[in-house]
């Protein structure tokens, strides 16, 4: 199977140019601040499950995917500031976040994966 054609790093891809989109309308404070975090860490989700996927140890490619989660985390954080001081609408906050939690449980279920195609070798 092609990187291209894993559920979870295209949910990832997708999530980040949506948040890129946005942040790209924002004041210069507000994108210089929390916009360059933001797009930081939600464009590491999809990059760091990139590069585990081209890893040729499964450890390898699962550590990778927990530094994915871990962007995963931080970009809610990043979002959730966002909401708090007024450059995402309820509606558009709300929308990512039910985004970034269905990328967690894809996330999870694709580590779970991983493990148990290491554990069988």
């Amino acid at each position: 199977m092609r990187l291209e054609e894993l559920r979870v790093y295209n949910q990832a891809d997708i999530l980040s140019d949506k948040i890129w989109n946005i942040i790209i309308g924002w004041d210069y404070f507000a994108k210089d601040t929390i916009g360059k975090q933001m797009a930081r860490s939600v464009d590491s989700i999809s990059a760091n499950i990139a590069e585990g996927y081209g890893r040729y140890f499964y450890k390898e490619n699962r550590n990778f995917c927990f530094y994915s989660r871990g962007s995963l985390l931080e970009t809610k954080n990043w979002l959730g500031k966002s909401f708090r001081r007024g450059f995402l609408p309820k509606e558009e906050y709300d929308q990512l976040m039910t985004d970034l939690e269905d990328l967690h449980k894809s996330l999870n279920a694709y580590i779970k994966t991983i493990g148990k195609t290491a554990n069988n070798e």
